[in-house]
């Protein structure tokens, strides 16, 4: 990184910023309270409180948002007249699956060739982390030109939506010239990178319901209808044979004409095994950032494990299905509730319920803002341009803010590049990548201060 006073700060920082990150890390924070208690939740956003009043930050404040979570908000003062700008990260995480599965205990920071291990270290305590150091650099060279308001959400992996009703609700609240969110990702590591788009979602629980209780499949099996049977038949609807998303009414063929993500990079990202193709048809960038994706997130049946010869009465699935820019979250969960209603074979019956819903985003990446953060990138990343591309994840509380503040300009950064494996076992994040993204934050708020 090329020498300048923000960075060497950022740099000298790095070790106070990988113990602010095992200290949050160490936090269960799921907000799901059924598998994970309360208390570690509230623990990482009073960890978030105590930072920002450190930091100086007044009417640091715990919101209790309307799906029984916690957003972290505050406010640092700039100069009189300086533009506002909205720094967004999460605490919440996923739940870190199988806990045998990673190399090291998921809730421990660890470094490891090159990299800082953990559930969150990339998605996105690391980007409180990112926040917190770009401010601290510009505390020690100049103060903070603009002003800034901090808001730390409690549930985005959980899609419940509390952050984006509180919003609404208070809409004073957020207000701001510019919102980074801290919750994307460079295209590859080393690569700075803006996210232009993001892919919405809808998740639906169902449940196929067949017989009063099961039944002895010796006695019964070939003539009772076994709702197990049901249900992967309707799931498997959902797909073509190429394993291209196929919801009735739905339309699945644009293209990405932006940054494209060739496939061989893809399989290595994903870590396809050798011999298994990749599902669906059109470029890479068109299946993960333009088109509809679903997936079955999980089914409740009979484990192997003490399974019964029994047919089954009932089975439950999640699904979850991202919709593109350009396609409404709310009528395509309409879509796939009507589709599951019409391919449940065998007369079974069927129920859904909607359990989150997001839309899609779509970034003004010719804004004044963009051009601030090109600037930061450029000094952050040495003889690297920034570049757009799409994700196919989803933020829905994105285009609650471009709704509430349809004049506000939204930039997506972050530290969930490829390599950071998020939402998967053994997450993690790249020290280099949380010091120059600070520094980059650092100088796109100076920079958009003075534009």
């Amino acid at each position: 990184m090329s020498s300048n006073p923000v960075a060497e700060t950022v740099a000298s920082l790095m070790p106070r910023a990988k113990a602010e990150l095992t200290e949050l890390v160490a936090f269960k924070s799921v907000a799901d309270f059924d598998q994970y208690p309360r208390s570690e939740s509230e623990g990482a956003a009073n960890w978030i409180v105590d930072a920002l009043r450190s930091e100086g930050f007044q009417d640091v404040a715990l919101l209790d948002t309307p799906d029984g979570t916690q957003s972290v908000y505050g406010y640092l003062p700039g100069p009189e007249g300086a533009k506002t700008v909205l720094l967004y990260a999460h605490y919440d995480v996923q739940p870190p699956l199988d806990e045998a599965a990673w190399t090291t205990p998921p809730f421990e920071l660890v470094e490891r060739d090159g990299r800082w291990y953990g559930r969150g270290s990339a998605d996105c305590k690391g980007g409180v982390v990112m926040h917190l150091l770009a401010l601290r650099a510009l505390k020690a060279n100049g103060g903070v030109p603009v002003h800034v308001k901090v808001i730390v959400e409690g549930s985005e992996e959980q899609g419940t939506g509390g952050l984006e009703r509180y919003a609404e609700e208070h809409p004073e609240l957020l207000t701001a010239d510019t919102i980074v969110i801290g919750d994307a990702g460079n295209f590859r590591a080393g690569l700075p990178t803006v996210t232009a788009t993001l892919r919405g979602m809808t998740l639906v629980r169902v449940q196929v319901d067949t017989l009063e209780g099961n039944l002895h499949s010796g006695q019964f099996g070939g003539a009772a209808p076994d709702a197990l049977a049901a249900l992967i038949r309707l799931l498997d609807s959902l797909r073509a044979k190429d394993g291209s998303t196929t919801v009735d009414g739905l339309a699945g063929e644009a293209a990405w004409d932006g940054l494209q993500y060739e496939e061989q990079a893809f399989r290595e990202d994903a870590k396809v095994l050798d011999g298994v193709e990749l599902i669906g048809s059109g470029t890479v960038a068109d299946r993960v950032w333009a088109r509809p994706a679903v997936t079955v997130l999980g089914i409740d049946c009979p484990p192997v494990v003490g399974a019964t010869p029994s047919v089954q009465a009932g089975a439950r699935a999640l699904i979850s299905l991202r919709v593109p820019p350009g396609v409404d979250a709310v009528e395509a969960t309409k879509l796939l509730e009507a589709h599951i209603e019409a391919h449940t074979p065998w007369g079974a019956r069927v129920s859904t319920e909607r359990i989150g819903q997001g839309q899609a985003f779509r970034a003004d990446t010719s804004s004044p803002a963009y051009a601030s953060m090109a600037e930061a990138m450029a000094v952050a990343y040495p003889g690297q341009e920034m570049q757009s591309s799409g994700m196919g994840g989803s933020i829905p509380l994105c285009n609650t803010l471009a709704s509430l503040y349809p004049e506000t300009e939204i930039l997506l950064i972050g530290l969930s590049e490829p390599e950071a494996q998020i939402h998967a076992v053994n997450e993690s994040v790249s020290p280099d990548e949380l010091e120059r993204l600070s520094v980059a934050e650092a100088l796109f708020l100076r920079n958009y201060a003075a534009s």
